[in-house]
């Protein structure tokens, strides 16, 4: 059977080798000596400043909106994860969706001010399948709205722009280290803040609100740390991040070659390097997509509808207007088979049997949704 993923896990001596140093220290959380390292070597392979380890991606997401002090309401997308729009909801921050561009399936840029009240203080896009949105436009949108920018950038672990990272967009990135992602800690997440005093805060909120050095409450916060025990698993894995990145890559690039004329893929910018977190497709029309994952499904292939549905049809707790888009991507859109030891003959099976099940050789689609697999390098 290929499984629609399956966690990376590196040297299981590497691992216990951090583990046996936990056990000899007796340090087992509250910003341990491996936190630290962690942090600091994930900033240095980045090529970013300011990360706040986390225990998980919706704890990175609600930091940031704590830290900002985000109020009101967010204009984001309906095309993405639930924790997208549950994270402010959850606080009293009402999620305004604006809809997504056709071609790279990211929050529209001339979407987003039709969508914003009177007591917006922040979008929140999201990196699509670690695909970049536009920051430039939502930027400037941003500035003459007086507004926060706050990423989701849970797919975005790598991903380069112009060579370098996207993780310093915005006010703050927030990133998934979930078992899923490209690099994980088991459980976990992180947030980059572009501002040193945000940061600083956020370092307290983790910890209730205490100062670092004497212990005073001097702000509001809760227990968002993360443990040595996943920062351990951090740390082994990012020896082989390379490694992991570059099969991903030569993965998605063969998929891309395979079906990209027959199918829909995001379109990327060509100076964006991504990391292969997802191999997504659109085809046709929902009935053709169904058809696909239930051929696949008899050729014991897991894969996922996802994003589906479009959060825009089902939420109670949000706000939306005309989001065109959005749903009919949703409808069509697949996620294959990805991680680093699938094989490519693996590949050529899961394509052999999508292709036969097309009902044509050409993908065919309205005019404003057709283009061919743009292939990231």
């Amino acid at each position: 059977m290929l499984d629609i993923t399956r966690s990376y896990l590196p040297s299981l001596t590497k691992y216990l080798s951090y583990v046996e140093g936990i056990y000899a220290r007796g340090h087992l959380t509250n910003n341990g000596p491996l936190v630290r390292e962690l942090t600091e070597r994930l900033e240095a392979y980045l090529g970013i400043r300011n990360l706040v380890l986390v225990c998980s991606g919706s704890a990175a997401l609600d930091l940031a909106y704590h830290a900002l002090d985000v109020s009101g309401s967010v204009v984001t997308t309906p095309f993405s994860f639930v924790a997208s729009s549950s994270v402010p909801a959850w606080h009293g921050i009402e999620p305004i969706f604006a809809d997504i561009d056709p071609q790279s399936w990211n929050l529209d840029p001339g979407e987003i001010e039709s969508a914003i009240r009177p007591d917006t203080t922040a979008i929140a896009p999201v990196h699509v399948y670690g695909n970049p949105a536009d920051d430039a436009r939502i930027g400037e949108i941003a500035r003459r709205h007086g507004l926060k920018v706050i990423y989701d950038a849970a797919h975005c672990f790598g991903v380069r722009k112009g060579g370098q990272s996207i993780l310093d967009w915005g006010d703050a990135s927030a990133i998934s280290f979930h078992a899923t992602k490209v690099f994980h800690t088991i459980e976990g997440g992180a947030v980059v803040f572009r501002d040193d005093d945000a940061c600083e805060r956020a370092r307290r909120m983790i910890n209730f609100g205490m100062d670092a050095h004497t212990g005073a409450i001097v702000d509001v916060g809760t227990n968002l740390k993360l443990s040595e025990m996943h920062a351990a698993m951090g740390l082994a894995m990012l020896d082989d991040m390379d490694y992991v990145i570059e099969r991903r890559r030569s993965l998605t690039d063969l998929y891309q070659r395979r079906l990209g004329d027959h199918v829909q893929c995001q379109k990327v910018e060509p100076d964006v390097t991504t990391s292969g977190s997802y191999m997504p497709l659109a085809f046709a029309d929902a009935s053709t997509c169904e058809h696909v994952v239930t051929l696949l499904n008899d050729q014991d292939i897991r894969t996922r509808r996802y994003f589906f549905p479009s959060l825009d049809a089902n939420l109670p707790y949000a706000r939306f207007g005309s989001t065109r888009h959005s749903p009919r991507i949703a409808q069509r859109v697949l996620c294959l088979p990805l991680y680093a030891e699938l094989l490519p003959t693996d590949v050529e099976r899961v394509c052999a049997t999508i292709l036969n099940a097309l009902p044509t050789k050409t993908y065919m689609a309205s005019q404003s949704d057709l283009l061919s697999c743009s292939v990231a390098q």
